[in-house]
């Protein structure tokens, strides 16, 4: 049985004290794939330290998150540009808009946005979506640039049923994780009316751990108390809801 972390933070400086301990936890507990988003250049060298140390377990993304879009967003976009033409990456990501924290770069965070889904389609690899508090403003950039190539996940989705439609219809599966096992979390609530063949399974580890975890570090191993959650509001066993996402993740990432 494989499980599929399509998205961990596992080069956090929160991992620096037990990461091979943690990625052992994870395969021990049949989660052996971890697809690792980028935030931005800080934090490049040590993506490809990781992927150097577990060659046949991780796999990089590579991307300008939104919320480290500021006055230098030509320069980190031109990094982004030659590594991605230097060598392969699985997706561009995570990129997207956020504006909970702050809305001073609304702009940059759309021009960065739309700039790295036109990369993707141009070499037809996938996005991976970083969305809070900006749905609408997310959903006018995929709507204007909507093609069939472009494709990818909505990761750590957390928007209503209408959201969650209109982003499979644009060729977006839902990265599900620790936010379905919340009591206030609502996904869990119109998750079964999304077909499981659109879903796709992830930590954002080392964030949003799920119950009963919540409010401690996440790890990649507590994938199987999300697949739990999928069990009871699906009707499939463990072991069909790990085949059905990896299948997913393998139709998104080509590996």
């Amino acid at each position: 049985m494989t499980i599929t972390d399509t998205h961990s933070h596992l080069y956090s400086d929160q991992f620096d004290e037990d990461r091979k301990e943690v990625v052992q936890r994870a395969i021990d507990a049949g989660v052996s794939r971890f697809f690792i988003p980028a935030i931005d250049s800080d934090f490049t060298q040590s993506m490809l330290d990781l992927e150097a140390e577990f060659p046949d377990n991780v796999f990089l993304m590579m991307g300008l998150h939104p919320t480290h879009v500021k006055e230098n967003v030509e320069e980190e976009l031109a990094l982004i540009k030659t590594w991605i033409d230097k060598r392969a990456f699985y997706a561009i990501g995570e990129i997207g808009i956020d504006l909970y924290w702050d809305k001073t770069f609304i702009k940059e965070q759309q021009y960065a946005f739309r700039t790295q889904i036109q990369w993707a389609k141009e070499r037809k690899m996938p996005i991976n979506i970083h969305c809070r508090d900006a749905f609408d403003e997310v959903f006018e950039i995929l709507e204007e640039e909507k093609s069939d190539d472009l494709f990818g996940i909505f990761h750590c989705f957390t928007g209503n049923l209408e959201q969650a439609k209109q982003a499979v219809s644009l060729n977006m599966k839902l990265g599900i994780g620790g936010v379905v096992t919340f009591k206030n979390g609502k996904i869990d609530k119109f998750l079964a009316e999304i077909p499981i063949s659109e879903i796709v399974l992830e930590t954002d580890a080392p964030y949003l751990a799920p119950t009963p975890y919540r409010g401690k570090r996440n790890e990649s191993g507590y994938l199987t108390n999300v697949i739990d959650k999928l069990v009871d509001i699906y009707g499939l066993s463990f072991e069909e809801i790990a085949a059905i996402t990896t299948q997913n993740s393998k139709d998104i990432f080509g590996i």
